[in-house]
């Protein structure tokens, strides 16, 4: 008897360190500044009620994906789909987080949000640095009502591997032949003109502190920097302005279920009120994670995120994944990813 009480006391004590352990493991991400004011929300969040602590570093999708590569961390973000053969030949995984929208911002003084409206090709003619003062024929025939100056406009654009520039070039090279034959998208491309700035962040600023400036950042980032974003005609021919309403209406035909790797591209979607340059936020993750108990923390932490983290998504003005897609989410998770041949969610 006595033998068996000490025996229970030694596997708490054991249950109690290795709890002790879970929640004092650190899980290291790094990638996308698109989603960042939503995965800080979460990560405080979700560290409040579990003790996890999780480090997300937001330095642009580009060095997400080389550091997911490279095994640095436990989880890469990329607004820029992976194609499967490159997840295939690097042995990864990716599922959407959020749906978001990139916008075209602007600094005109005397123009509020949503009063300029731009079209495909007048955007793309800015960003090659063929439409050069804000009073251009083409602009002004666009916004007959808007007074605009004679000014140059100053194109702002990142100067880092980007998703939200993969996304922004993705939607220019799908309205205008011309940038997709002399540029073409990319997270990185050889840009005509402008100035570069690090992140979300670093345009945000740029275009808020420059006068006769645009540039293009996720909605949030326009938002919390209270910058000029401005109307963009759709595929439908409609002027529409950013909101959650118009990404969910880019994002409602999206075929997660039938598109290899969730490799689903929101941009220059058909519908009245769809917003032309929407996108989807990705996680990456290893199929076969050398550490266990880091990979399953990650799965843990957004299982908690599909189901706990819509509110916090949609005040930001992002867009939930809908649980219909999260749950095949899940069901790939199970079937694809294993560590020491043991698999790493099960439900």
């Amino acid at each position: 008897m006595r033998k068996e009480m000490l025996l229970v006391i030694m596997c708490a004590a054991m249950a109690l360190v290795s709890g002790k352990a879970w929640a004092e493991a650190l899980i290291n991400g790094a990638g996308a500044t698109f989603p960042y004011p939503l995965y800080s929300k979460w990560v405080y969040e979700y560290g409040k009620i579990t003790g996890a602590k999780i480090n997300y570093q937001s330095i642009g999708s580009g060095g997400g994906i080389r550091q997911i590569k490279a095994k640095t961390v436990d989880f890469g973000a990329s607004d820029a789909p992976l194609e499967f053969n490159d997840l295939e030949e690097s042995g990864l995984m990716q599922f959407p987080a959020a749906v978001g929208g990139v916008v075209p911002v602007v600094n005109i003084k005397g123009i509020g949000p949503g009063e300029l409206k731009l079209t495909p090709g007048v955007l793309a003619d800015i960003y090659l640095g063929k439409i050069e003062k804000w009073d251009d024929k083409a602009i002004q025939a666009l916004n007959p009502g808007l007074k605009l100056p004679s000014d140059s406009i100053t194109v702002v654009r990142r100067s880092d591997g980007s998703g939200t520039t993969w996304i922004f070039t993705n939607y220019l090279s799908k309205v205008s032949a011309e940038w997709k034959d002399k540029v073409g998208f990319g997270t990185a491309v050889n840009w005509p003109a402008g100035v570069g700035g690090k992140g979300n962040e670093g345009v945000a600023n740029y275009v808020k502190r420059i006068k006769n400036t645009i540039g293009y950042v996720e909605l949030v980032y326009a938002l919390q920097n209270k910058l000029t974003y401005t109307s963009l005609q759709n595929k439908e021919k409609n002027f529409v302005q950013p909101s959650k309403e118009s990404f969910i209406a880019a994002a409602s035909g999206a075929d997660w279920k039938g598109t290899p790797g969730f490799s689903v591209v929101l941009t220059d979607q058909p519908g009245k009120d769809s917003w032309p340059m929407a996108g989807a936020t990705f996680i990456l993750v290893h199929k076969n994670p050398q550490n266990c108990g880091n990979a399953r923390a990650v799965l843990e932490f957004f299982d908690w995120a599909y189901q706990n983290g819509a509110e916090m998504a949609t005040a930001l003005d992002y867009v939930p994944i809908p649980k219909n897609v999260y749950s095949i989410v899940e069901d790939t998770w199970a079937s694809q990813i294993a560590c020491g041949g043991e698999q790493v969610w099960k439900k």
